[in-house]
């Protein structure tokens, strides 16, 4: 068995540092193995006592009888070093460490997590600072979290990583008192050695899991996430993940906890996106996104059915499912008339969706037939049903009306529980009926099972072979001048060397003794470009021109003397400098401008893509696209689907009656930027075009401004 293995299901277990006291931290899991009912071996490990829990305790390390699978190290982090080591030297598989004072806590903790991690040699270690494991399958705990105080722990089909002890903890007693089952869970905290990527893999391969939930702080080790990421869709098990550290004071918290920083929040939206993970909103969406994917059913359709004898609670999910982008359609004619038949008098609103079905009395047979025609009928793919007051006081009367209603493969049936009513939510659970206490957590379950389709995760990029031979328009990376900024001009020449090309422009020199030759030159070029032009500065040293004056548009030729003397005052108002070259260009209209930009991050490198020109970053309508690690290409269908999450994607296709864009033109151009960035990979700092114009279909596209920094 490999280090992670024992983990996950060991035979034998040292508790190192034990407390007779089950009531003390240090007394916790020998009392919890014991009582959850672990059936291998358990060696207390603490020199002042001679047995607890009814089991013989050894003074040291080395007096134990064998090599354990499993130690749980209780010392504090200044005596750990030296278990450690010890556990290692005797050939222990795994170690868990449960102190604190490592990197969470500055420099002084960081050597001391090296040197704890140099101890252990080849034995695997989870945490520091970490909480433990626990292994509901199989009835092992190992683990000191006060969680498991529970008297009865429900196994199900939900693997959970988190780097966070008490969010683990946390989760474990919310579900058990919702009676939804985990198959494993696993605090991982600092990650001196096993990590996120170490357990979605081992979990991918685990039969008792079927989905993955992860609380992620930050990830890192992202190529080896990325992989284990993939393999679990190749696998057809879901991972729903909850970012924490959206906010700046949240990346804040979040980093001062786990000693790593935070990374990007939207590259963590392209690296979820990538790999087909999907992203929890809310931490509530953490615990009922996965025990809605836990089941069998799956989602055939964007169709849903609202079953409720509560209108107000009936409204309020149809509008969290129309929200959510799911269809209600009326009962048809045959559905509508054999509702009406179940019931005598009169009828309530049987022909609209939500379906009121006024189960006054809640006969639990007219429930049940209600339930089966719906489920029959081929106008739905899912079933909604309301949970009214009645769950409170009889909350077997709606769970097994639905239990007796299910069959195995049928359709996903979901339950809204209006009143506040936990037993009721328990109970549908264990007959496996996902159960929600909010109206917006049955949208967002659904929608996660639609992208869910035939137990194959949608969204995934697919793993491309490397490709042979030096891609189309690559350039040298001796063909760039290292070490500095490059100007405008300079910038765009780069980009049309990987096939991109740039607006029609000229270069004028200045000289401070000869302005006059300047404004003649400018005007011979603007009657060469015009009739209409755009004047700019030209400085390796200035990014934002027009921020300092450097910028003049739909500048006529006979007019552009005049300009170009009063950008040379307001350039020299703004730096202390004279302008030492000038740029007119053509002047492009009635083209969409977009931003394509580099995005270096730990997580990867990304190509960004939005609304472009001076309202970039006013608009903030952008996205990321990540690249591949694998040594493959990104696509045009990648590229495609990237600027289609844009809200202002309409722009580019004919938005109210405008010409649409040359979206070909642009996806070839952002695919040669994006071959730039592989081909100078560590070279190439920041790269920048804004904005690209994107002409009108079979017209292309032109970069009209750029920004290149290369590397030290």
């Amino acid at each position: 068995m490999s280090g992670i293995q024992k983990l996950l299901r060991p035979r034998s277990v040292a508790v190192v540092g034990a407390s007779a006291d089950p009531a003390k931290t240090s007394g916790r899991p020998v009392a919890y193995l014991q009582k959850h009912g672990f059936e291998g071996r358990i060696y207390p490990v603490n020199p002042k006592a001679s047995e607890i829990g009814g089991l013989r305790c050894y003074p040291d390390i080395r007096s134990l009888p064998e090599a354990p699978d499993v130690a749980i190290v209780l010392l504090s982090a200044q005596r750990t070093q030296q278990a450690i080591a010890e556990l290692a030297a005797m050939g222990t598989g795994a170690a868990i460490v449960l102190a604190s004072g490592y990197s969470e806590t500055g420099d002084v903790g960081a050597r001391r997590q090296r040197e704890l991690r140099e101890a252990a040699g080849s034995m695997r270690i989870l945490g520091p600072n970490t909480i433990g494991l626990v292994n509901l399958t199989d009835r092992i705990t190992l683990s000191a979290s006060g969680a498991l105080e529970l008297d009865e722990l429900t196994s199900g089909a939900i693997g959970l990583v988190s780097q966070s002890g008490g969010i683990l903890g946390a989760l474990l007693s919310r579900a058990a008192a919702r009676g939804i089952g985990f198959s494993k869970l696993i605090s991982t905290s600092n990650e001196v050695d096993l990590d996120l990527a170490d357990f979605v893999d081992a979990l991918v391969d685990d039969p008792a899991t079927r989905v993955i939930a992860l609380y992620v702080e930050s990830i890192r080790n992202p190529r080896t996430f990325r992989a284990a990421a993939r393999k679990a869709a190749a696998a057809g098990k879901p991972i729903v993940a909850f970012k924490v550290g959206r906010s700046a004071s949240g990346a804040q918290a979040a980093a001062s906890h786990t000693g790593a920083l935070a990374g990007a929040d939207a590259m963590y939206d392209a690296l979820f996106d990538e790999t087909g993970i999907i992203r929890a909103q809310t931490f509530a969406d953490l615990l009922d996104i996965p025990a809605a994917l836990a089941g069998d059913r799956k989602l055939g359709g964007n169709r849903v059915a609202v079953l409720t004898s509560t209108g107000g609670a009936g409204t309020l999910v149809a509008d969290s499912l129309g929200v959510a982008g799911f269809e209600l359609p009326a009962p048809d004619a045959a559905t509508g008339a054999a509702l009406r038949a179940l019931q005598t008098g009169d009828h309530a609103a049987l022909d609209r969706n939500p379906i009121d079905v006024t189960l006054a009395g809640l006969q639990p047979d007219l429930l049940r037939n209600a339930i089966r025609i719906v489920l029959e009928s081929d106008q739905y793919d899912a079933l909604v049903v309301i949970a009214g007051s009645s769950a409170v006081a009889q909350p077997e009367l709606m769970a097994g009306a639905l239990r007796d209603s299910l069959t195995p493969d049928g359709k996903p049936v979901l339950a809204y529980i209006s009143p506040h009513a936990p037993r009721a939510a328990e109970v549908l659970s264990r007959y496996g009926v996902p159960a929600f206490a909010a109206p917006e957590s049955v949208g967002a379950a659904l929608s996660a099972m639609r992208r869910v389709q035939g137990g194959k995760l949608s969204g995934v990029r697919a793993v491309r072979p490397v490709r042979d031979g030096t891609p189309a328009h690559a350039a040298s990376p001796a063909t760039v001048e290292p070490h500095k900024a490059l100007d405008e001009a300079q910038a765009k020449a780069l980009f049309a060397q990987f096939g991109i090309p740039g607006v029609r422009e000229i270069i004028v020199n200045a000289d401070a003794d000869a302005d006059a030759d300047a404004e003649a030159e400018a005007t011979r070029a603007a009657r060469a470009l015009g009739p209409r032009v755009v004047l700019k500065l030209l400085s390796r040293d200035i990014t934002h021109k027009s921020d300092v004056g450097g910028v003049a548009v739909n500048v006529a030729p006979e007019d552009i003397a005049q300009r170009l003397r009063q950008m040379r005052i307001d350039v020299r108002q703004h730096t202390g400098k004279p302008p030492q070259a000038y740029l007119v260009q053509e002047m492009v209209t009635g083209a969409a401008e977009v931003i394509v930009g580099l995005h270096h991050d730990p997580l990867g490198t990304a190509i960004l893509l939005g609304m472009g020109g001076v309202v970039a970053e006013l608009v903030r309508d952008t996205t990321l696209l990540l690249l591949p690690d694998d040594g493959a290409a990104l696509t045009a269908q990648d590229v495609e689907a990237a600027l289609r999450r844009l809200k202002t994607w309409p722009l580019l296709d004919g938005y109210r009656g405008r010409p649409t864009c040359d979206v070909p033109a642009l996806v070839q151009a952002v695919l040669a930027f994006a071959r730039m960035a592989s081909t100078l990979q560590g070279q190439l700092l920041e790269a920048e075009i804004n904005p690209l114009f994107v002409k009108p279909t079979g017209q292309g596209v032109c970069a009209a401004d750029g920004v290149v920094v290369m590397k030290d």
